[in-house]
């Protein structure tokens, strides 16, 4: 069965930066596209940056420029660089992870625990 963990996450002033890794661990699969969510309260979630297996990436519009999302296939890692960040991106940020088990030929749709993510003003 296929899991992903986040880590990364923490206290930093608002200006600063943090880097959340997403990493996927189990049986032979292959990802086809990791997705960082983040929830604030009182807000509902919302898709932050996402990266396909064609490197093919997006963004919310108020992280680009800022934000970076990348994949290391050796760790079987996706990274979100946040640089600038803001009070508004303050919240937990979540890793889903979309594609298929090698080992059973099922597709697979797994989220993380979360990590919690606080920007001072």
């Amino acid at each position: 069965q296929v899991q992903v963990a986040e880590s990364g996450g923490g206290f930093v002033k608002a200006g600063g930066s943090l880097r959340l890794s997403c990493v996927a661990s189990g049986s032979r699969f292959t990802i086809i596209k990791t997705t960082w969510y983040r929830q604030a309260p009182g807000r509902q979630r919302e898709e932050v940056a996402a990266i396909q297996s064609n490197g093919g990436t997006m963004y919310l519009a108020s992280v680009q420029g800022r934000f970076a999302i990348s994949r290391d296939d050796a760790k079987n890692a996706v990274d979100l660089q946040m640089n600038s960040l803001k009070p508004e991106d303050a919240g937990v940020y979540s890793c889903r992870a979309f594609g298929v088990d090698q080992s059973t030929g099922r597709s697979f749709d797994v989220w993380g625990q979360g990590t919690r993510v606080t920007v001072s003003s």
